[in-house]
Formats: structure tokens, sequence, C-alpha cells
């Protein structure tokens, strides 16, 4: 056994505020309801905090999901709405300052775009060779996500407690709080220590009946460094994480990196409290 499920964390609406969830299915699009909706603008791009300018008080609003699949959405102000209503499309394109939709249809060829950062290790050589300045000053580069869905990459992320309690104990600094990853699962890992996560690519994970793979070490974006509901701005955050955790991602490069991302070979349910064993 490597591990045991501590958390399980659900986003029903890409960038905004998520749920904690004592259990969950994951099928091989991921956790059920996970990204289910986006915000979308006119320029093609899904709404992402990783351009904090253009879309960084999505993390001021709260997802959820009922029992029926109805996600709700509570705006900074303190007003609930249902996705997919046309009032919560108007609140949102004045939270956003231009008109704005919500969908659970992503795009065809969707993309994102994302601000690069000012550490070291933030982005891949060749990304920051395509980059451009956008229209809100932001140094910006353009990525696909995974086709028919709003994911980035993998359909699950997780992280170990002892990457997270690694990076405290290095940089007692900045605020280490799982949620500032946005991981669906928080692995305790014990006492071990390091970046555990980091050995796991190209091998099987078992949960209950859930089997995964390990896929790729995450690399890490400014999205950490900002602010998540309760969880004030920390922009020396990733920082910290790029003096003390980069590593090389595929054929990127050295990045800055905390957890991984993971692919669903076996569908099945998933616990808070569940063993995690490697095969």
């Amino acid at each position: 056994m490597i591990g045991t499920v501590t958390r399980i964390r659900r986003y029903p609406v890409k960038s905004m505020l998520g749920e904690d969830l004592p259990a969950g299915t994951v099928g091989s699009g991921g956790l059920a309801g996970d990204r289910a909706f986006a915000v979308l603008d006119g320029s093609g791009a899904v709404g992402s905090a990783k351009h904090p300018r253009k879309w960084g008080p999505l993390l001021a609003c709260r997802a959820s999901q009922g029992g029926d699949s109805r996600v709700d959405v509570v705006l900074p102000d303190g007003s609930a709405h249902v996705a997919g209503a046309a009032e919560l499309d108007q609140r949102l394109s004045e939270l956003l300052g231009r008109p704005a939709r919500m969908s659970d249809q992503p795009p065809r060829q969707a993309r994102l775009e994302r601000a690069v950062p000012d550490y070291d290790g933030g982005a891949p050589q060749s990304a920051l060779a395509d980059s451009v300045l956008d229209a809100t000053g932001t140094r910006v580069t353009s990525v696909g996500i995974a086709a028919g869905s709003f994911l980035d990459f993998g359909a699950l992320h997780a992280v170990t407690t002892s990457t997270l309690q690694t990076l405290r104990g290095r940089a007692p600094g900045p605020d280490f709080d799982p949620r500032r990853f946005r991981p669906n699962l928080v692995i305790d890992t014990g006492s071990v220590e390091g970046f555990p996560e980091d050995e796991w690519p190209g091998r099987r994970i078992r949960i209950g009946e859930t089997v995964l793979e390990a896929i790729v070490p995450t690399p890490r974006c400014v999205v950490p460094t900002l602010a998540h509901g309760e969880l004030p701005a920390d922009p020396t955050l990733m920082r910290a994480v790029a003096r003390e955790h980069r590593i090389p991602v595929l054929t990127l490069g050295s990045l800055t990196c905390v957890g991984v991302y993971l692919k669903v070979l076996t569908a099945g349910p998933v616990r808070v409290g569940d063993p995690v064993t490697m095969q």
C-alpha cells in the first residue's frame, strides 16, 4: 500500500471553486461531474484562471452538483444560480466585463489561454517561443485541451501529502493548502519524504475496484498563487516550488511540478479512506 485517499475534490465548473466529496464514481473521463461545465466567451477560448486577468474572477465563484446532477453556482455576492440559466450567463458577463455564457458542450478544437509565469520552469521553451502579448497586456500561450471535454490533460489529478509536507519543510513561508493545486485526489502517503508521485508515471494505481495509470507529473501554472475563496493570493508560492522542485517532463524540459496526472483503465467507485496500492 502506498497511501490512503484522504480527500476527493470535484470542480463542476472549470476554474470555479469546487466541493469535497465523501465518495465518487470514476469513469473513463474522470470523476463523474468534474468539469462538466465551463464558461465561454466570444474569443473561442475556454474560461480558465490560467489567464487571471481575463478569467481570474471565476475563482471567486463556487460550484456544486446535487443528486439530480443539477449544478448550482454561488457568485461572489452570495447569490445562487443554476448552471445553464440565462440569468447566470448575464451575471457572469457582468462579473467578467464582457459577454460570457456557461456551456456543457466543449467547442470543437477547444483551447485555453495560459499566462506565461514569471518564474523559471513555468512553461516549456517551445511555448515561450510561441507566446504573444494580448489585449490585457499579458504574455500568453494558447494550448489545446482534451478532445470532447473541458479537462486540461489527464482524466484525474492527484497530489500526495508527502509532496505538500516536503514543500512546507523546504519553503515554510507560502501556504501549501492542497486546494490551491485543484486535485481530484489527495493521497495520504504517511511519513514518506520527498515527492513520491514523481516516480509513478507508467505505473498502475489501484483504489478499490478502480484502476488508474499515472501518466506524467503535473506542470504548474499561476493558478495556485491566486485567491481561492477564503485562501488569499500568495504570489510567493510558485516561485518557491520553482526553486525546490523542477523535474523533466516528457520532451518539454525541466518544469515546475506538483502532483501527477492519471488516466482511467478500469472505472469504479472511490471513497475517502480507500487504500491506494501500486501494481
